[in-house]
């Protein structure tokens, strides 16, 4: 291994910089375009999942300890969805789609015509290391790019076997994978690219945005923040509870960027829910939570050791209810409740990112809005209530990527609602169709014939020409007929 690593190339600014000239030469033949490239390559990313599901499994258990069920059904049934949807719907998506036309132009027809924009660099993350590194690239694939990956250093099992995956499965000639770690990246950043797709966290989405400023790229930023979930009173306590483990601990272990981050509850009804949190996560997880299967590790000691520093906090270590336990050689930490957390404390004021969940209080429901909109804006938001007017308020308050009310995280399984960010938590979406319109140009067409020349709009300018200009701007025919009445009296 050591040897391998010793004779691995060298990824420098020169190797991107041809890797970016090779792949826009593939681009600039076409095939990308066609059809029959984007079903070939979305049909062969299936049958790779299909071949290759158990080292997918065990390349996510390497990095993370990943349950096999988070893995096969939140990883690789997830995105053979994608890659289904795209198949059955691309060729729709891929049509010039109908516009209308106005006075204006008459008479004429238009067009929107989708079109890929080119060469595409995205740049994944480690917590859903194979998901969030391929789900792009569907989108991408589907609207005709050619691709780079950048998958995270931090999951090096999944970055190495994405890398072999897609040379083998997927033409190499338009999509490439580049491993390594800030330096390759940095590398990347340097290049031009018609789009950057980047997943992680604010700091780098800042460094990703100054370099792709550069180059006036767009960009896609998939980030997180804070998601809060709100608990009222008046629900069926054990399904909210169930819902909000299986969002948080059943999420790679709260290591997901759409996890719930804190929970807003009521003083009154806070203690039930302790109580029923404390039952439910002993039957899910048992009474030594270290040493169960279905909980994900940490990813590696630098988050281990930030997550210790949230919970050893002075006014913060004397709240923890329940959890609590670590294991610092084996980068386990258990589900860990805190009740009545200051406002002031550090696991309030930064993203968690892992197992730890605290409980805010305040007086009533209502006063949870508050408590969210005096934040950022987080990634995702979740209600529990069956009180109608609170549904609809929380919905028109509360600005955050995505919304569930009565249950957490399912929206991203939902291809017909785009995923992303709004403010700090991200900007652009994607996901179903959404990924296809972020990795393409809407170029509009107008078609016109030799017929019915309108010599108003040609010099010399008249006050009879100005008068009709109006009115066919206005689109107004009673308009246009005092206008030409008008003239034709003058």
């Amino acid at each position: 291994m050591t040897s391998e690593v010793e004779n691995k190339p060298v990824f420098c600014t020169e190797s991107a910089k041809e890797l970016v000239k090779e792949l826009r030469a593939s681009f600039a033949t076409g095939k990308t375009k066609s059809y029959e490239w984007r079903l070939t390559q979305l049909n062969a990313m299936v049958k790779m999942m299909e071949e290759k599901e158990p080292q997918i499994v065990a390349a996510l258990h390497d990095d993370l300890s990943k349950p096999e069920l988070e893995s096969s059904i939140y990883e690789i049934a997830m995105l053979k969805n994608s890659c289904r949807l795209a198949v059955k719907n691309m060729k729709h998506w891929m049509m010039p789609e109908k516009a209308k036309t106005s006075l204006v132009t008459f008479p004429s027809s238009a067009e929107i015509v989708s079109e890929p924009l080119g060469v595409v660099l995205v740049i994944s993350t480690w917590n859903y290391p194979f998901l969030l590194s391929l789900d792009p690239i569907v989108g991408a694939i589907a609207a005709g790019n050619a691709i780079v990956l950048k998958p995270s250093e931090i999951a090096p099992a999944t970055s190495l076997l994405l890398a072999r995956l897609v040379a083998e499965y997927l033409d190499s000639s338009c999509i490439k994978v580049v491993e390594g770690a800030v330096p390759e990246t940095a590398a990347l950043l340097e290049q031009k690219w018609d789009k950057i797709l980047y997943t992680g966290n604010g700091r780098v989405a800042r460094i990703v945005m100054v370099a792709a400023a550069k180059h006036l790229t767009p960009v896609v930023m998939e980030l997180g923040g804070k998601c809060p979930v709100i608990v009222d009173s008046d629900i069926n306590l054990q399904v909210a509870t169930r819902r909000i483990i299986a969002g948080k601990w059943g999420c790679n272990n709260g290591q997901a960027c759409i996890s719930p981050d804190y929970i807003i509850t009521m003083k009154d009804y806070a203690q039930k829910l302790i109580d029923s949190f404390k039952y439910e996560l002993e039957r899910f997880y048992g009474k030594n939570p270290l040493e169960s299967k279905d909980l994900s590790r940490i990813v590696n000691s630098n988050h281990f050791a930030r997550l210790s520093k949230l919970l050893d906090e002075d006014k913060v270590s004397s709240k923890i209810v329940h959890g609590g336990e670590r294991d610092k050689e084996n980068l386990k930490i258990t589900p860990t409740i805190l009740l009545d957390v200051p406002r002031d404390s550090l696991i309030m004021n930064e993203e968690i990112f892992g197992p730890l969940l605290p409980v805010f209080l305040v007086d009533k429901v209502e006063d949870s809005f508050d408590v969210i909109n005096s934040g950022t804006k987080p990634l995702a938001a979740y209600l529990f209530t069956n009180k109608k007017k609170l549904k609809e308020k929380f919905v028109a308050t509360v600005s955050a990527g995505g919304l569930v009310i009565n249950d957490t995280t399912v929206h991203l399984a939902e291809p017909t609602l785009p995923f992303g960010g709004v403010g700090d938590s991200g900007m652009g979406a994607y996901h179903g169709k959404f990924s296809f319109d972020a990795f393409s140009h809407k170029k509009a067409v107008l078609y016109r014939g030799f017929a019915c020349d309108a010599f108003v709009r040609y010099p010399p300018y008249t006050r009879g020409k100005l008068g009709l200009l109006r009115a066919l701007f206005d689109g107004s025919i009673l308009g246009i007929i005092r206008a030409l009445l008008g003239w034709s009296k003058a």
